[in-house]
């Protein structure tokens, strides 16, 4: 375990790749149940379900930096779970920004 001791492996960082997993398993699902067709979108290129998906992964990444960068992580709120309580982050907040930028991208590209 000291090989990745590195990295901060909080909740967060769980969630962040188990969902990242949980998406690639149902995009493997969808390309071979629902076979793509290239469509164009408001970029005028044709994109796949792929190309959208790594669009939106690209954009939710530069919202999160701008967040960190102009807005900050500072909590928003302490839930009164434990002794000490259980902080959310403001960065939740990008993630459902970058959550509704992803269905943009899906619905509009």
């Amino acid at each position: 375990m000291e090989s990745i001791a590195w990295m901060a492996w909080t909740l967060p960082t769980a969630i962040f790749f188990v969902a990242l997993a949980c998406t690639l398993a149902v995009m493997t699902w969808l390309a071979a149940a629902y076979p793509e067709a290239e469509r164009v979108g408001v970029l005028r290129i044709p994109t796949t379900r792929g190309d959208r998906l790594f669009i939106s992964l690209i954009t939710a990444a530069v919202i999160h930096l701008l967040w960190i960068a102009f807005i900050g992580t500072d909590a928003l709120a302490t839930l009164p779970i434990s002794e000490e309580g259980i902080e959310i982050s403001r960065l939740w907040l990008a993630s459902g920004i970058s959550l509704v930028t992803a269905v943009l991208i899906f619905r509009t590209v």
